[in-house]
């Protein structure tokens, strides 16, 4: 076990450091720029060039990424060109809110499709499988950005059941900040209403995109439980006189979880790179918006921060699953 995590730790700092370098020398070399989209197009050129100097944008490219791999060691993006800001400190104050959204839309997909998929396999060919066939069908073929404002048009506009956008009220103060995750900090804290409000809040896009995943973990229950409930160990157990849900549950279902792991594993990986679309849709002040408003601004600095950490916690979500394996399945061996 531990060379295999030395492995995946050593095959995680080369895929970060490939998505790195990936991104940092495409977005210096598209025909864009940032200076200019700061200060204007009629910008006196000594002012232009003096911030080209601050941020280092007159050097040539590869001292510039040799520059940045050297920040990048003390977790340093350098300053965004749109907050003024480190782009290391807008991302403790933007990242926790997409961590929570994503948890949250994580743990409502994993109920319902976990549920519906192995409904639906036991209950094959009946009207309970149809149905949730065509849930998945419809789940996997919207687009985030489409259910997004379909939910605001109906929920929002017409029902009032979810609020407009933000993270809280705007008569409800934050709680103390200990996380940056208003769910776990306000229970800490004590604040209850607080709770309830933030909690209200994230309905509206973790419904999006906990929806989108649900599908996706559907299907890969119910074909996965259909597989092994057709092995013989199942028919043994129920010729032994085991209760139904002993069966289903114990011996099918633990047996059929690895792809199902597997699928969330991904799902939760979606779930960060799909905030950025739902965030924006939303108004939700989390990673993905930060991101999409530093992209049209051309702030590069913050991009490359920004798809840096999503590429972080997706590898590690990886590793995770792969480590999990073992708990689920004795036979499997590192």
């Amino acid at each position: 076990m531990l060379k295999y995590v030395i492995k995946r730790l050593i095959l995680f700092v080369i895929v970060i450091f490939g998505v790195v370098t990936i991104t940092f020398f495409i977005s210096h070399v598209i025909p864009a720029d940032p200076v200019g989209a700061i200060l204007g197009e009629n910008a006196p050129q000594e002012l232009v060039e003096k911030m080209e100097r601050q941020l280092g944008l007159d050097l040539p490219l590869g001292q510039q990424y040799t520059r940045y791999l050297k920040g990048l060691i003390n977790w340093n993006f350098g300053i965004s060109l749109r907050t003024q800001k480190q782009v290391s400190e807008d991302l403790r104050v933007y990242f926790p809110a997409t961590m929570e959204l994503a948890f949250l839309a994580l743990f409502i997909a994993i109920i319902l499709g976990i549920s519906i998929g192995v409904i639906s396999a036991v209950k094959r060919n009946q009207w309970q499988d149809n149905a949730s066939r065509v849930f998945s069908l419809v789940g996997i073929s919207m687009p985030a950005f489409w259910l997004g404002l379909l939910f605001i048009l109906i929920l929002y506009y017409h029902l009032g059941l979810i609020p407009a956008g933000g993270r809280l009220s705007p008569h409800i103060s934050p709680p103390p900040m200990v996380s940056g995750l208003y769910l776990l900090d306000s229970l800490i804290a004590g604040q209850f209403r607080t709770f309830w409000d933030a909690l209200y809040h994230l309905l509206g896009p973790a419904l999006v995109l906990g929806w989108i995943q649900t599908a996706y973990i559907c299907r890969v229950t119910r074909s996965s439980m259909l597989e092994v409930l057709n092995e013989e160990y199942i028919r043994t157990a129920r010729v032994k006189g085991l209760r139904e849900r002993v069966v289903i549950f114990k011996h099918a279902f633990r047996n059929a979880s690895i792809p199902i792991l597997t699928m969330i594993g991904i799902s939760f990986g979606y779930m960060l790179e799909g905030s950025v679309l739902t965030e924006t849709v939303f108004g939700y002040p989390g990673l993905g918006r930060y991101a999409v408003n530093s992209f049209l601004s051309l702030d590069l600095n913050a991009v490359i921060g920004s798809v840096t950490l999503i590429a972080i916690c997706y590898a590690l979500s990886n590793l995770i699953v792969d480590l999990l394996y073992a708990a689920l399945d004795p036979r499997i061996k590192y």
